[in-house]
């Protein structure tokens, strides 16, 4: 009988204990509330989704990097922040396990509450079709672009909240620099790049942003090249995070 690796087996631990700890507290269900009411005001209230009169969830879809980029960062802020400060943290770090297990044990959990209150909106979909005959492949693609766009938030949190002990502090870091890899593709920043710099080099950066590579989901278009840097973006930022927790362990 073959035996689970010790880094698997540990990453599995920190998932089960992670997630314990959000359905045991009430801070995953007060971000789905709070994440269904807001989506739910902006897709009515400020999208116009009864108002359009269309079968689509497109009002929908296109508040997702504005809301995600607050309220993931607020799910994340607590991964490594919270465990410093309460000092959980030493003891942690002297278990007998890769920090990569850590990391992506603490990640997936946050990641799985992202993908429960995400899951939570499905009715939306099932109403527009009961109003009319939407593209459900491109709703589908969209979906599963807007969980990897979670998970990208989540991991720009985990990193900046193993740089500090402060959970707001986490928080606000998050915020500042998912806004900036959000508004990148704006067309207001875009012109105002192309002003500053070449505008080759203005479209180049705005192929960084967020939303260059979710609208395109949006309209139920899966491209490599945006799964990829997705997937970059969430490698990158959780080796952040695995470096500044090794150099804890380090020190």
């Amino acid at each position: 009988m073959k035996t689970k690796r010790p880094g698997l087996a540990s990453m599995l631990a920190i998932y089960r204990r992670e997630l314990l700890s959000y359905v045991t507290t009430p801070t995953a269900y007060v971000f789905a509330a709070v994440f269904l009411f807001s989506i739910g005001l902006f897709t009515f209230q400020i999208g116009g989704f009864f108002e359009a009169r269309t079968a689509d969830l497109s009002a929908f879809f296109g508040f997702h990097p504005w809301i995600f980029m607050v309220f993931l960062p607020a799910i994340a802020m607590r991964l490594w922040a919270e465990e410093s400060r309460s000092g959980a943290l030493e003891l942690l770090l002297t278990l007998p396990c890769p920090t990569w297990s850590l990391v992506l044990g603490k990640f997936l959990a946050a990641w799985t509450v992202a993908a429960a209150a995400l899951l939570l909106t499905t009715p939306l979909w099932i109403t527009v079709n009961v109003l009319g005959s939407p593209d459900n492949a491109a709703i589908l693609t969209a979906y599963i672009a807007s969980l990897l766009m979670a998970g990208a938030y989540i991991a720009i949190g985990s990193a900046m909240s193993a740089l500090t002990q402060a959970q707001i502090v986490a928080f606000v870091l998050a915020v500042l620099i998912s806004f900036l890899v959000t508004a990148l593709g704006l067309p207001l920043v875009l012109d105002f790049l192309a002003g500053v710099i070449d505008g080759g080099a203005a479209e180049a950066l705005a192929r960084f942003s967020v939303l260059h590579h979710f609208d395109a989901a949006q309209r139920g278009v899966v491209e490599f090249r945006s799964v990829f840097y997705f997937a970059t973006l969430i490698a990158v930022c959780l080796s952040f995070t695995a470096l500044a927790v090794d150099a804890r362990r380090g020190g």
